[in-house]
């Protein structure tokens, strides 16, 4: 399957795999798929889905992995809390960014950069009972 891999920057051939492999840690994983490119990037799968290996976004880097997962735990609790509905926060996103957001498609440190400042504002915005 081709696959958007963001440390090759580039659609590529990947290969399916298991969580043995991309955590040998984690025996919890070890029966999900996974797609990994030649580089070690990799994504998981909707493996809850009748597509159980339809993966879920591009295969970022770590760092992009990492800078992902801040951006959901600065957003995640505004909706989980009940502080706004996840479909509104989202929409603000969009809105904001010009596009339709979804964070496991986030290419680029940049993007991700972009996305944090403006769930940063919006919590403000939130917090201050301005949406």
């Amino acid at each position: 399957m081709n696959i958007y891999c963001c440390g090759c920057h580039a659609e590529v051939e990947a290969r399916l795999t298991s969580g043995r492999e991309i955590y040998p840690h984690r025996k919890d994983l070890h029966d999900l798929p996974f797609w990994r490119c030649r580089c070690g990037c990799y994504v998981g799968c909707h493996h809850k889905t009748k597509d159980r290996t339809r993966p879920l976004g591009n295969m970022p880097t770590k760092t992009l992995r990492d800078a992902r997962k801040k951006i959901h735990n600065l957003i995640d609790p505004l909706w989980k809390t009940k502080k706004i509905a996840r479909g509104k926060l989202y929409a603000m996103i969009n809105d904001r960014l010009r596009y339709v957001y979804h964070t496991a498609e986030i290419k680029t440190m940049e993007d991700a950069r972009e996305v944090y400042r403006i769930g940063i504002a919006i919590k403000a915005e939130i917090e201050q009972g301005k949406s």
